[in-house]
């Protein structure tokens, strides 16, 4: 019985893999890219940066303004894409087998693991450009 049992639902197993490992990459993919633009995006506010520094604005202040204005849009990313996420769920919802298609703790560690990498994105530049 065990073998019907995985015979039959092998198919649902590899399309459950194989959309593991394409979620993995795409999870991958998205932290690569927030970090690409958010780096570029400080990257391109050096001048202003050592602006603020010449008139007298401390390396703290200036670092908190940039990391905030930084998670700002990856928090309206984020949201977006959380709204999109449980949107597109009921289509997917053919193709998962033993797991709900609204899944708490996969959108949540999505949102913080995105979220901390945009964080990192944000600081790490910032850092840079001031030490400069």
């Amino acid at each position: 019985m065990d073998q019907v049992v995985v015979e039959s639902t092998a198919r649902t197993d590899f399309n459950m893999t194989l959309l593991t490992i394409f979620a993995g990459i795409a999870l991958l993919l998205a932290a690569i890219g927030i970090y690409g633009l958010m780096a570029y995006s400080v990257q391109q506010r050096s001048q202003e940066i050592g602006i603020r520094m010449a008139l007298g604005a401390s390396s703290e202040s200036v670092r908190r303004m940039v990391v905030a204005q930084g998670m700002r849009l990856a928090l309206i990313g984020v949201f977006l894409g959380v709204a999109a996420a449980l949107a597109l769920t009921r289509l997917m919802e053919s193709l998962l087998y033993g797991v709900k298609a609204w899944d708490p703790v996969a959108l949540i560690s999505v949102v913080v693991l995105l979220g901390a990498v945009a964080m990192l994105a944000a600081y790490v530049p910032a850092r840079r450009a001031l030490a400069c």
